[in-house]
């Protein structure tokens, strides 16, 4: 399946190896703006929402909040190829639908028409699209459907849930923001903190210092944005990461640090903001990206325009 810009000339879309490359899943309704067509599938029922995506197949669907996400991600395939053309270890886009295969028409002419580096689209009727995820080799899964991302989760599939929200496209380079405790580590502080107060979770992790934390949900999928970063010099990296945490940095910073440096994983920067709103610092950064598990800064991002995923 060749996808196209309008305007470009007749070029294929470069099929990856799924056992080398960075495989993201994403939904058509985190890809693309379905809502009103959401709508009218839950009022009116899959036949008329058949109907009306057959209707307008030739129309193409507005951007959705993983767009952005998508063509930066795009842009850095770009830039490793022109370093070596041979290389194998890029970022490789799947879609993943509910849609029949007669309403994907729509999907797929969307797709083409932004010119979309997308080579598989799967249109799958079962009610647990996700079990197909780990046949694909899937590192990354965004869907606006959150049984879908639980399952995922559950699976042992990175994932988070994208809220439809009206975002600007930020320029490359691609940007990704992790939050940390239960996003790129395991939530045992909050846990702690939850039972013990914040006085017990500073304890904890006083006398944890030196231990590395345990991997969060979006760790794998981190390690393999890590290596795909580690092909470029820092300048001339088409990839920054962040790390965005509500840790303070006298208290707890250390210990996110020295796991990080135990993982390999660089950051480029990191900041700990001690309980302080992140929406301030996301709106700086402008990432295409932002993975929380607090929904008080999802909320918060999303005030600034920030596209942002739940991590359930």
């Amino acid at each position: 399946l060749s996808l196209l810009s309008p305007n470009s000339s007749f070029l294929p879309v470069l099929q990856k190896d799924p056992s080398e490359a960075l495989v993201i899943a994403v939904t058509t309704r985190a890809i693309f703006n379905l809502e009103e067509e959401h709508k009218l599938y839950l009022e009116k029922g899959k036949e008329e929402y058949t109907k009306h995506q057959q209707a307008n197949q030739d129309k193409p669907l507005p951007p959705g909040t993983a767009f952005a996400f998508i063509q930066a991600v795009q842009y850095v395939n770009k830039k490793i190829l022109e370093s070596n053309p041979a290389e194998k270890d890029l970022f490789d886009i799947l879609v993943l639908s509910n849609n029949s295969p007669e309403s994907g028409i729509r999907i797929i002419n969307s797709a083409k028409h932004y010119g979309l580096e997308i080579s598989k689209f799967c249109f799958v009727s079962d009610e647990d699209s996700t079990q197909y995820l780990k046949s694909h080799r899937v590192k990354l899964f965004l869907s606006a459907d959150r049984t879908d991302v639980c399952n995922a989760l559950r699976r042992g599939v990175s994932s988070a849930l994208i809220f439809q929200q009206e975002v600007q496209a930020p320029s490359t380079p691609l940007r990704v923001v992790f939050d940390g405790d239960a996003v790129l580590f395991s939530d045992e502080t909050d846990q702690v903190f939850r039972e013990q107060g914040l006085e017990g979770a500073l304890q904890y992790e006083r006398e944890m210092e030196a231990v590395p934390m345990g991997e969060g949900p979006l760790k794998a999928f981190a390690m393999h944005l890590g290596k795909i970063r580690k092909k470029f010099s820092q300048e001339k990296s088409p990839i920054r990461t962040y790390l965005v945490t509500a840790r303070s940095g006298r208290d707890m910073g250390i210990r996110a640090i020295k796991t990080l440096r135990e993982w390999g994983l660089a950051i480029d920067e990191a900041f700990f903001m001690d309980g302080a709103p992140k929406g301030p610092i996301l709106s700086q950064i402008q990432p295409h990206i932002f993975f929380d598990d607090g929904l008080h800064n999802i909320q918060g991002a999303q005030d600034m325009g920030v596209p942002s995923a739940w991590v359930p």
